[in-house]
């Protein structure tokens, strides 16, 4: 089990009371469809765990959660602290606005306090500044006040502001494209455009990056987008907002075909479509949402599909084992007297 958030990368933190799973301070659990989730206490994002270690952890989740006596629950969800500090959240059979508000919530909260306070930072500084301008402006003389305040508004918008590790995909013929990591500057942000594809993720990202036109497409799209899409929301959202953005993915009847349809509406007056940057809140929440939801649906096919091939594998091993118990020609006798089916 990894120890850290997969998108912050802060520990996750542990905990003395399971055993079968002493990684995290807060979980949260679906015993109905199997899954476990890791929450992050720094930036609140849910971390599905790994298959292998998630069924004995979430029956003992089950049976812990049973015996808290602080806990508050409704019918779908409910959370328990333990006296060591663990906090559980046990989910059952929720409206999807019920689980986005659970899940999204606290996630968003904490952005949106995080940006009030760096707001506040700033603010004050400018007030500082401007209460001691006449002091500033006389030691400090306009050859070298003019170079800071030109070099301080170029490192706002030329500074990294997201970094994604794109390539690393493979087909028959061999690496699509090598690993790297690109780096996105604030100013390349209001560019980020999502557009139809035909093939999977059902979109492509185009983004004009130091004055050059750049695309991703595949996994890589799905990259880029879910790395900067938490900076358009970097205020969070209210209760309304996450309602607004659950709405719109029912509208189009899931998340993946709402990343479908939301590259094919109009997002500037003129007619351009995909820009992001100039989509309604509920709607850039509503493609975060989406995203995320997608790569864990992803997560689970793929733990599905490795079931089902280590399911053949026994088989064979089992009926090899099998064989080895019989009489020799027993092979010819039932390819003989046996009947089909």
């Amino acid at each position: 089990m990894y120890r850290t958030c997969l998108s912050c990368k802060k520990s996750l933190g542990a905990n003395q009371v399971l055993e079968d799973f002493p990684v995290g301070r807060r979980l949260a659990f679906d015993s109905a469809k199997g899954r476990l989730w890791a929450v992050c206490r720094k930036c609140r994002r849910w971390n599905l765990t790994p298959l292998e270690e998630r069924w004995e952890a979430i029956e003992e989740c089950e049976r812990l959660f049973r015996t808290i006596q602080t806990r508050v629950s409704t019918e779908n969800i409910g959370i328990a602290r333990h006296p060591e500090g663990l906090e559980l959240v046990r989910i059952g059979a929720p409206r999807r606005p019920e689980f986005a508000a659970w899940r999204y919530g606290d996630q968003l909260g904490e952005r949106k306090r995080k940006s009030v306070i760096s707001a506040a930072a700033m603010l004050g500084c400018v007030g500082v500044a401007a209460l001691f301008s006449p002091v500033i402006l006389a030691a400090v003389p306009a050859a070298v006040m003019s170079p800071l305040l030109f070099g301080t508004s170029a490192w706002l918008h030329f500074r990294p502001a997201a970094k994604v590790r794109v390539g690393g995909e493979t087909d028959d013929a061999g690496p699509i494209m090598p690993r790297s990591v690109v780096k996105f500057r604030a100013l390349d942000l209001q560019t980020i455009q999502l557009l139809p594809h035909s093939g999977e993720p059902g979109f492509f990202v185009r983004i004009l990056k130091s004055g050059r036109q750049a695309r991703f497409e595949g996994e890589n799209a799905r990259r880029v987008a879910a790395g900067i899409l938490p900076l358009f929301n970097g205020w969070g959202g209210s209760t309304r907002t996450i309602q607004g953005a659950v709405e719109e993915i029912e509208s189009s009847g899931d998340p993946s075909r709402f990343l479908i349809d939301v590259t094919s509406r109009k997002s500037r007056p003129w007619g351009s479509f995909g820009y992001v940057g100039s989509m309604p809140k509920p709607t850039r929440l509503a493609l975060e949402m989406a995203l995320h939801e997608e790569r864990e649906r992803r997560a689970l096919e793929g733990e599905l599909r490795a079931l089902e091939l280590a399911w053949k594998e026994a088989e064979e091993i089992a009926a090899i084992s099998d064989s080895l118990l019989l009489p020799a020609r027993s092979d010819e006798f039932f390819r003989r007297h046996g009947r089909e089916g």
